[in-house]
């Protein structure tokens, strides 16, 4: 087995550990409302609790190699018996369906020997974000997590890194004066960013286009609409942002690091994220992703943002999410001190280089496909064991990632795919690893949908479920 890479040592020592599910702890900090620190996660809305566990089932890839797991709601045991055996690891003791009516916080708070148990591990201890601990952290978290804070440092440092390109902010002191600026920019022709100070959840962020200003009757129609459909928060304060125009595969990167204990920055890697307008949906990692320059530039921009996070006292994973313009440059766009979604996909693919040999392997997670019908979860892995059945034949791993979503009312599934040219079956030599991946990505779509043909003529069919 491969040596651990510097960013694991840094990040957990190179060893197993217990893997804590705590997105929607995480996510209640920045609710519409919040805008100091707080030493405990706050209530919020059953749904956007619920959302936030299902996304929780990410716990299982915190880390390249788990021993125990702790997740909200319940899983099958299947479930986690297929990650052993596909991913080499060993036994992982999991605890599952401890909080679906309440934060993990508020469930392991009434479970005594379960925190005696985790305490008792030895292990490192790993959540999808800080909702307690050394103050200087969470005071980080807090002051970073904010898209005028982030966009302050970036500020400061994108002067020296010319293939960088800093989008323009200003701060809207209040409704009023943010409604003729939206207005005055539909008239120019211009797309605006809007932002909250914090968002999370799908919550906080909306392009809008001069149409949809025209559209909805005006820019303070659509500021009353966004709040009513709880897009974004009402009163002053939200942040215009300079739109960036752009297209194409390489549109959205993003850059992960750790930052460890000692305060030394650890580059994992650049990720080609996939996203639906602003909505994050998966990302791609792996050999040839992204062009060594881009990625480089990326890199070093990431990791003098990550030091000045260390010095300003945050310790853990973080990462910078970009867009990229026609001429080819990063803007980047916020900062994240928490695991992401990428940080799944790097963690596969830290996994299978080690277990299967490597470096090689492609990865791609997608986190919300729809189902065309809602399933109970021991269906669902029925399902898509006989799916990746399939996905082998052109020689791409299918991993479950969160199965616990199925039967939701708009039921999806998350998985990852997962494959290297080497793997890739002599009949369909001519694919490489990238085009298998597609090829995978299509056949899961289809069987996923097809779900639904018995049910043709009885009801519209299930929509795609926003991610949390």
């Amino acid at each position: 087995m491969r040596a651990a890479a510097p960013w694991q040592e840094a990040w957990t020592g190179g060893r197993r550990a217990v893997q804590i599910g705590n997105v929607a702890d995480f996510n209640a900090q920045f609710l519409p409302g919040v805008r100091t620190m707080r030493r405990t996660a706050l209530p919020q809305p059953p749904e956007a609790r619920r959302q936030g566990h299902h996304y929780s089932c990410l716990a299982a890839f915190y880390t390249p190699h788990p021993a125990v797991l702790v997740l909200p709601h319940q899983v099958d045991s299947s479930w986690i018996t297929t990650l052993e055996r596909e991913l080499e690891w060993d036994p992982v003791e999991t605890h599952s369906g401890i909080a679906t009516h309440s934060t993990v916080a508020e469930a392991l708070a009434a479970r005594p020997a379960l925190r005696e148990r985790i305490a008792g591990a030895g292990l490192p201890v790993k959540a999808w974000g800080r909702t307690d601990g050394p103050g200087e952290i969470l005071r980080a978290v807090h002051r970073f997590e904010s898209k005028a804070e982030s966009h302050a440092l970036f500020e400061r440092i994108g002067a020296g890194h010319p293939g960088v390109r800093i989008p323009a902010q200003q701060q809207a002191d209040s409704p009023r004066r943010l409604a003729r600026v939206l207005a005055d920019r539909a008239a120019r022709g211009e797309t605006t960013v809007l932002k909250a100070h914090h968002g999370v959840g799908g919550f906080g962020t909306a392009v809008l286009t001069p149409d949809e200003v025209a559209a909805a009757g005006g820019a303070g129609a659509l500021l009353r609409q966004l709040t009513a459909e709880q897009v974004m928060p009402a009163g002053a304060g939200l942040l215009i942002e300079e739109y960036i125009d752009g297209q194409g595969r390489l549109r959205n990167l993003t850059f992960d690091a750790v930052i460890a204990d000692d305060g030394t920055v650890h580059p994992v890697g650049v990720a080609v994220m996939h996203v639906e307008g602003t909505s994050y949906q998966g990302a791609t990692v792996g050999p040839g992703t992204v062009p060594d320059p881009l990625a480089a530039t990326a890199a070093r921009f990431g990791c003098e943002v990550g030091q000045a996070l260390a010095d300003a006292g945050y310790r853990g994973w973080y990462d910078i999410d970009f867009v990229t313009d026609r001429a080819g440059r990063l803007a980047p766009t916020e900062t994240n001190l928490r695991l992401t979604g990428p940080a799944v996909a790097f963690m596969l693919q830290a996994r299978l280089d080690a277990v299967r040999g490597g470096p090689g392997h492609l990865v791609r997670t997608l986190d919300h496909l729809p189902l065309g019908a809602r399933l109970p979860q021991q269906t669902l892995l029925e399902h898509l064991q006989r799916t990746a059945g399939r996905c082998a034949a052109l020689g791409v791993t299918l991993l479950p990632t969160i199965p616990t979503a199925s039967f939701d009312p708009r039921p999806s599934v998350g998985i990852a795919l997962c494959a290297r040219t080497a793997d890739v079956p002599e009949s369909t030599r001519a694919l490489t690893a990238a085009e298998a991946l597609t090829a995978a990505e299509a056949l899961v779509r289809a069987a996923n949908l097809a779900l639904g043909d018995a049910f043709d003529g009885l009801g519209a069919p299930a929509e795609p479920v926003s991610p949390p």
